[in-house]
């Protein structure tokens, strides 16, 4: 049994980190957290698990997942399956002197601070038992727990968010053009599978008017990536209920992180380069592939402006399932030159989150 832990054992500085101070609570589950922690750095959420301990650490654990917990003031554990309420902190996305970073900071060398998204922690400032499971499915549940309900068939209703229009997910199956986001009060979810529109109804993934809609979903629940979906079969539009209000906010608290490159190839610097090889660059989260058109340059340095070699042709292709794109000359590039390859500004992220400013440098091989 795991024993009450109080703040003798882990403490954080709440005056600088009120729950007032950020973002709507978002309900979600440890493995979201772990996939996704710039997009939680510093939220508010709701998750399930149970609290075990290991190493003189406290974790909270779920579905095969956990995470390392810091409890606020007067906090303390229960057994048991539990309602935890925190902030997530990414220890890489602050500074060593930062005072919310607690005794993660201590005893550290600050030259080996952690990159972000290497290391994680909850800070819990709230723990209740979990109630009793209701009767019927609804989003809030399948946002909490959704490895209860993988593979079943559910039927749920919620608010229509278009294609994530206010930022409620950290990220995008892309599974096809019509996919959308459902709310209720509390929690979200993505639907796949089927178009929103019927009886009566025609909604646009891309429009907020739309917002205003709710609908009844049936479908298939997938769980996968740290994303919950219903593959849909069925939709129909429904009345709003009298709780309608408490989903319908303009759009998130907080603007959504920039867009970050994550990996690519080749690497910045490297030399002899296949002049007929692809450039592969990976980004943080899925991206709106319009936004791409026009925004991807290449040439040689040194090449003048309107001289040959100084904007040259390029093949672009997008793989929204890797978020990636490939980038491949319309000719080989000339031996022994170096190229540079530029993302430029209007490049964003399917929430709205801009490309920070990137590129890269390499040098072609003789042949």
């Amino acid at each position: 049994m795991v024993r009450a832990i109080t703040l003798a054992l882990a403490i954080l500085c709440v005056s600088t980190i009120g729950d007032a101070q950020v973002g709507p609570r978002r309900v979600t589950t440890i493995d979201a957290l772990r996939q996704f922690p710039g997009y939680f750095h510093l939220q508010n959420v709701l998750l399930r698990g149970e609290f075990t301990e290991a190493e003189r650490r406290i974790l909270l654990k779920a579905d095969e997942n956990e995470l390392s917990v810091q409890l606020a003031d007067g906090v303390t554990t229960l057994t048991g399956t539990v309602e935890v309420r925190g902030q997530l902190i990414d220890l890489g996305r602050l500074e060593p002197g930062d005072p919310r970073v607690g005794p993660s900071a201590e005893g550290r060398d600050a030259s080996r601070w952690p990159r972000p998204g290497e290391e994680v922690f909850l800070r819990v400032t709230a723990v209740t038992s979990a109630p009793a499971a209701a009767g019927s499915v609804s989003v809030r549940a399948l946002a909490l727990e959704p490895w209860k309900f993988t593979g079943q068939t559910v039927t749920v209703t919620g608010n229509f968010r278009g294609r994530n229009l206010f930022g409620d997910l950290p990220d995008a199956p892309n599974k096809g053009r019509y996919d959308f986001v459902i709310r209720n009060t509390e929690g979200a979810v993505w639907v796949t599978g089927v178009r929103p529109r019927g009886r009566g109804f025609d909604l646009d993934v891309d429009r907020r008017m739309d917002s205003n809609r709710w609908i009844e979903v049936t479908g298939t629940v997938v769980h996968d990536r740290g994303l919950v979906r219903i593959e849909g079969t069925r939709i129909a539009a429904i009345t709003a209920p009298t709780d309608a209000p408490a989903v319908a906010e303009a759009g998130p608290a907080t603007p959504p992180p920039p867009l970050d490159v994550i990996f690519f190839s080749p690497s910045e610097g490297e030399s002899e380069v296949s002049p007929a090889g692809p450039v592969r660059v990976q980004f943080s989260r899925g991206v709106r592939e319009p936004s791409l058109a026009g925004k991807i340059a290449a040439g040689y340095t040194g090449a003048a402006e309107g001289t040959p070699g100084a904007n040259l042709a390029l093949k672009v292709s997008y793989d929204a399932a890797n978020r990636a794109i490939e980038i491949r000359f319309a000719a080989p590039l000339e031996p022994l030159r170096t190229v540079v390859v530029k993302l430029l500004d209007g490049i964003v992220a399917f929430d709205g989150g801009p490309l920070k400013p990137w590129s890269l440098t390499f040098s072609v091989g003789a042949q």
